[in-house]
């Protein structure tokens, strides 16, 4: 093993945008510890000198540790952290019940916090390393019946803004990349749609949502070009916080950056309203 080879963590790396960053930082001749909560399922990465598969599931804190420890072992060092385990969970906020509303914010919020607690110390004890906080364009903006998850996002880029200041203080650079849709399955592991139908008022609404975000989303970029972008987050040495990744990312983001509330507001009603 080349001592000088360095080791990144990829939390949420059994599919999508955690997968392809795997595959892309083991490509460019890193070595890879890519967690997931079920290592054993069928991820489609495959253990090597290079790569350790492992188990971490950002809500059980006794696995963020082992696996930060197996990778020091394995590796002898971490000088990446990416946080890319979550999920969305969209539907009207009534029909949430209080355990889908702690899930959301413990995963994508709770979680991510744990696991770059479990890691400081060692980025701490070698001045140096990067933590990669995955967001979306969610983070920056909102969508109807997203209330809970665009609720993490913007926790995510709060934290993720506020921490970068704290680690330059022991040499640790902190990134938050913004990816739009990706071309993944809007129904699949990383959504969980929740409707009451007896909300009747809001049904309308429910109905008009699922059919916008699901052709955005069909329509998204690649993961893989997002993981482009989290390597090159992680690499460039520059003391950059956020990162856009995709077209329709950088879109919809310098769309809001260059309209006041009203209008942009009323885009996105205009967007989503079930009279069209």
């Amino acid at each position: 093993m080349n001592n000088n080879t360095k080791t990144v963590l990829v939390t949420g790396a059994s599919s999508g945008l955690g997968r392809a960053t795997a595959e892309h930082f083991h490509a460019q001749g890193w070595n890879v510890v890519a967690t997931m909560r079920t290592p054993e399922g069928d991820h489609g990465l495959t253990p090597s000198d290079r790569m350790l598969v492992t188990r971490l599931d950002v809500q059980d804190t006794g696995s963020i540790r082992s696996a930060v420890a197996a990778s020091i072992q394995r590796f002898g060092r971490i000088d990446v952290l990416v946080n890319n385990a979550g999920y969305g969970a969209y539907g009207p906020l009534e029909a949430m019940s209080p355990e889908e509303v702690r899930r959301q914010f413990d995963v994508n919020v709770l979680g991510l916090i744990a696991t770059t607690q479990a890691v400081l110390p060692h980025f701490r004890a070698n001045r140096s390393g990067c933590v990669v906080n995955v967001s979306s364009i969610g983070g920056r903006i909102a969508f109807p019946l997203g209330s809970l998850y665009h609720a993490t996002k913007f926790a995510v880029e709060g934290f993720s803004e506020a921490l970068r200041y704290e680690l330059a203080e022991i040499g640790v650079a902190v990134k938050v990349v913004e990816p739009g849709g990706m071309k993944t399955d809007f129904g699949g592991r990383s959504l969980a749609v929740v409707n009451d139908e007896g909300l009747g008022e809001y049904q309308p609404l429910f109905r008009k949502v699922l059919d916008v975000l699901g052709p955005l989303v069909a329509a998204g970029s690649a993961p893989e070009l997002a993981a482009e972008v989290v390597y090159t987050a992680a690499t460039d040495g520059t003391s950059r916080l956020r990162y856009e990744a995709g077209p329709d990312a950088v879109q919809f983001l310098e769309a809001r950056r260059s309209s006041d509330d009203a209008t942009f507001f009323a885009g996105v009603e205009a967007q989503f309203s079930p009279d069209r």
